[in-house]
């Protein structure tokens, strides 16, 4: 093995999938695009990283609420186009034609155009680590969508894109919470 740099260490495990966050302030919607999340455990609690940079943080820190919206490969340029620039300037639901619809649980919209969306309220910031602990509230999947492989950024301008589905369920079975 060679060696690599400890500042890049990231890109070894950065975690995906690359996803959109939508915020609304009381008065606009806006989104961002976030790469780095995680699932916590097996129930609806996630986290991302943000912080005041972007400019939806004030409204998620404000609102306590977002939905995450999970694009795929197709909508790669959109994702990047939406984290390069700022809702402060633009609205980026117009600026790249993603449509809004109504979310049930939370005033940020979901995002048509994207395989699933989750409705969250935010549950924990940790200020130190720039974590934002999300618990999902409602979550919806267009399994009629032609495409379904998501992206996950490697962290230097590179995306690894899903690849083939390997079934090992059976021997896992044990390991799965039920209903999974």
């Amino acid at each position: 093995m060679e060696s690599l740099p400890l500042s890049k260490a990231f890109t070894l495990i950065e975690p995906g999938p690359v996803v959109l966050v939508t915020t609304h302030d009381g008065r606009k919607d806006n989104v961002m695009t976030i790469s780095w999340t995680m699932v916590l455990d097996f129930t609806a609690n996630f986290a991302i990283t943000t912080g005041p940079w972007n400019y939806s943080y004030t409204a998620l820190e404000e609102s306590r609420e977002c939905v995450v919206a999970i694009p795929t490969v197709d909508l790669l340029d959109t994702v990047i186009g939406v984290g390069t620039c700022s809702g402060a300037d633009i609205d980026k639901f117009a600026q790249f034609k993603l449509t809004r619809l109504k979310a049930r649980h939370v005033r940020a919209p979901i995002i048509k155009e994207c395989l699933a969306n989750i409705e969250c309220k935010v549950v924990d910031i940790v200020t130190r680590y720039n974590i934002v602990v999300l618990e999902g509230f409602a979550a919806y999947l267009d399994s009629a969508r032609p495409e379904k492989k998501t992206v996950h950024a490697v962290g230097d301008g590179t995306f690894i894109v899903d690849g083939r589905t390997i079934n090992r369920r059976e021997m896992m079975q044990d390991r799965l919470p039920n209903g999974i």
